[in-house]
């Protein structure tokens, strides 16, 4: 855990705790964190529960709970803070917890195992749930399924003792062998955007009574170059003005687009993430900076976001982190 200079956009070490093979992190109410641990360990999966204290700065181990399938790279917690749900990858499956009172993490209370695949049969001989997010308003989730091209839908309704229900549709279809991954709503909640890890691209949506209407598709990466796309992250500037997409592989870089009044996208430039494999970033919620990890040379980039024209520049402030493949930003 470190502390952003908000002025200079230096990280500040506070402190940290030992975890289990972690991969994705979500903020919580409270100060609470949680984290998919126990990734990329067979037979294994599970969601962890911790706990920040402002006060003294500590970061404070709650409990765990099994993610209810191998391989949990995704989880949320829903407006309310009442629920968190994760997806997990080689496992096909979405699990459902209630969050108690104080923060930990209860049993699943629901889950849904999915076996379809798609076009590659490398890749997609199975269901590979990817992320797991929230409708802005917290009545719909929708589930990037990469090894099956879908975004699965269902409506949410966090009074409801079995919250998740299937929508209809009950997903919407990608282009066959694209490997749908993360997925983000605009701030206007009118359009929906999901990056494709296979196929480097971007897919626009008008989210309409929790349906989504394909707008666009757009490439994340330049003309020249054709295949081995690693498409991964996606977030959109809380102005909502700009929308960014992480590259890895050959070229591990930030994509960065203009959002149209109408929810297209128009390419304004590229910035490399001056590291290899850029898994997930994020966007402060001032969008002043934007922080990147990079998985296979463990170093955390800051850079200054300009406001005006969404392009990213360096800010010099950098740090060392030993596999580093997720970072959130909360206000404390």
């Amino acid at each position: 855990m470190y502390q952003l200079d908000t002025v200079s956009g230096k990280l500040s070490k506070v402190t940290s705790v030992k975890v289990g093979n972690p991969s994705y992190l979500t903020l919580g109410n409270s100060g609470m964190v949680y984290a998919c641990t126990n990734t990329k360990t067979p037979s294994q999966g599970s969601i962890s529960a911790y706990k920040f204290n402002p006060a003294n700065k500590s970061l404070t181990f709650i409990n765990k709970q099994d993610s209810g399938g191998e391989n949990p790279v995704y989880t949320a917690v829903d407006a309310t803070g009442k629920w968190l749900v994760n997806g997990n990858y080689t496992g096909g499956s979405i699990a459902l917890h209630q969050l108690l009172s104080d923060g930990s993490i209860g049993d699943i209370t629901q889950h849904y195992q999915f076996t379809d695949g798609s076009i590659d049969t490398l890749r997609q001989t199975a269901s590979h749930i990817h992320s797991t997010v929230f409708s802005l308003k917290g009545d719909y989730l929708f589930a990037p399924d990469l090894g099956a091209d879908k975004i699965r839908a269902y409506r949410f309704d966090a009074q409801n003792p079995h919250p998740l229900q299937p929508a209809d549709p009950p997903y919407t279809k990608t282009v066959a062998g694209s490997g749908p991954r993360h997925f983000t709503f605009h701030p206007n909640s009118k359009f929906a955007y999901c990056i494709e890890e296979m196929g480097g691209a971007v897919d626009a949506y008008a989210f309409i009574n929790g349906r989504l209407d394909s707008l666009q598709r757009i490439a994340t990466h330049p003309d020249t170059l054709t295949e081995g796309f690693e498409s991964s992250d996606i977030h959109i500037s809380p102005d909502g003005k700009f929308l960014y997409a992480s590259n890895r592989g050959k070229e591990n870089n930030i994509a960065i687009f203009s959002i149209n009044a109408n929810g297209t996208l128009q390419l304004v430039g590229y910035q490399s993430t001056l590291g290899l494999h850029p898994r997930i970033f994020a966007i402060d919620p001032n969008g002043k900076f934007l922080i990147a990890t990079n998985v296979n040379s463990s170093n955390v980039i800051v850079f200054k976001r300009d406001t005006v024209t969404g392009l990213l520049t360096q800010t010099g402030k950098e740090i060392k982190v030993e596999h580093v493949s997720c970072v959130q930003i909360g206000s404390y």
